[in-house]
């Protein structure tokens, strides 16, 4: 009888380890991803006519590459607000790109906060990063701070990405606040071969 009570909790710890290393598979996001905008859910003053992600993910972080491609605005909002619309300065232009858009991003994969500064048009900003997975998401956090002609601006955004089950598809739901509000969004993207 001993026996098998002993067999019994030798195999039940066994497949409690299966499953904890089952549940510890990290997914691997690395690739070449290019924006499908017609199955896409954008905001509106992104304008984006296209997007590329170069993703390079090891154990300890996961470096993203943007690449994207706007229209202009359209006429009647190529001279509007400083603050507002799509064709002002916070729009989808030249600062549409530095609050997270174009340029590269490592995010450290241990779960810590990382912090860093970079340059851009309005000067330095400083800039917070986060990763954590969740089952088979990742939940990426951006917070970031820059002087601004009317003082400190911060601009925070969280992105979900989830991949399909055939690894093909990578969707990216976004949610990003700033002086202008919140503005959510949904990117699908396709792998490239």
């Amino acid at each position: 009888m001993k026996m098998k009570s002993i067999l019994a909790a030798v195999l039940s710890l066994f497949v409690f380890a299966f499953a904890v290393s089952a549940q510890d598979k990290v997914t691997n996001f690395s690739g070449t991803w290019t924006l499908d905008v017609s199955k896409s859910k954008l905001d509106d003053h992104a304008r984006i006519e296209s997007q590329t992600l170069t993703v390079t993910q090891t154990d300890k972080d996961l470096k993203v590459e943007t690449v994207t491609k706007h229209a202009p605005p359209p006429a009647d909002k190529q001279d509007g607000g400083k603050m507002g619309g799509g064709g002002g300065r916070m729009g989808g232009g030249r600062m549409g790109g530095m609050m997270g858009g174009d340029g590269t991003t490592t995010y450290s994969l241990d779960g810590k906060e990382t912090k860093t500064e970079i340059s851009g048009p309005m000067g330095s900003m400083q800039v917070s990063l986060k990763a954590k997975f969740d089952g088979g998401k990742l939940k990426l956090t951006r917070n970031s701070t820059f002087s601004g002609p009317m003082g400190d601006v911060s601009i925070s955004s969280k992105e979900t990405w989830e991949l399909s089950s055939n690894g093909s598809t990578l969707t990216v739901n976004s949610e990003r606040t700033s002086p202008r509000g919140t503005n959510s969004s949904t990117m699908v993207h396709t792998k490239k071969p």
